[in-house]
């Protein structure tokens, strides 16, 4: 137990600031990203599952999901992309401490781990870990896009913490979804390419639902922006 947690923090001392260089760099760089993102998890799908079917409706949705994250960093930018990034780790982060702290009754049999402590504790910490890095970006001077498109002229203001309750919520799904497909399968990782943290699908769950959700939302937000603006 301790050699596997020694390997997860160990490999995410790569893994994060790795990611960070692809994501801020953009252009180029961030294509090289999302195109190894998709192979990976790709792979991770088709070997989990069996039918034929599924694996092709699996291989298009991720083919969606990442050019949705492209679109999403590019059309707007990288810390807007950011903050859905935060928002659905910090998610992940808060129901596996108050799940652990609280625990309580469990939520599904699709994930015997899940509790709605854990719910609770995933909304919780999204909205305060999204909101003081919104705070920081928001002083940033070159970075208003985010908060032009919704209006925001608050970091409390009740839209934001809408917007990320709802990122949120849409993050646990994916990650339930996913748990399903393992239980299916009968699998607790999707892979092993992260060592510590099992595969790509593993850690990505919850990201690669809210990003396409996200894309779709911040593009309705910035067309009914402009349309008040002209």
């Amino acid at each position: 137990m301790k050699k596997e947690f020694e390997k997860r923090i160990l490999s995410s001392l790569i893994i994060i600031p790795t990611a960070l260089f692809f994501i801020i760099k953009g252009s180029v760089f961030f294509t090289f990203f999302i195109c190894m993102f998709f192979l990976a998890t790709s792979y991770e799908w088709i070997k989990m599952n069996k039918k034929d079917l599924i694996k092709l409706l699996g291989i298009i949705y991720l083919l969606l999901a990442s050019y949705s994250a492209y679109s999403l960093r590019e059309i707007f930018d990288e810390y807007l992309f950011l903050l859905i990034i935060v928002i659905c780790i910090f998610t992940d982060l808060g129901g596996y401490i108050f799940g652990k702290i609280f625990k309580g009754p469990k939520l599904t049999k699709i994930s015997p781990n899940k509790t709605y402590s854990g719910v609770v504790g995933s909304f919780v910490l999204s909205v305060i870990a999204s909101s003081i890095y919104s705070q920081y970006i928001f002083s940033l001077d070159d970075v208003k896009t985010f908060f032009f498109l919704i209006n925001i002229e608050k970091l409390n203001s009740p839209i934001f913490i809408l917007i990320v309750l709802f990122i949120s919520a849409v993050s646990q799904i994916g990650d339930l979804i996913i748990s399903y497909f393992k239980r299916m399968a009968k699998i607790k990782d999707t892979g092993k390419l992260l060592p510590g943290h099992g595969g790509f699908l593993d850690r990505t769950d919850g990201i690669i639902f809210a990003i396409p959700v996200s894309y779709i939302l911040f593009n309705y937000l910035s067309k009914k922006k402009k349309k008040l603006l002209y």
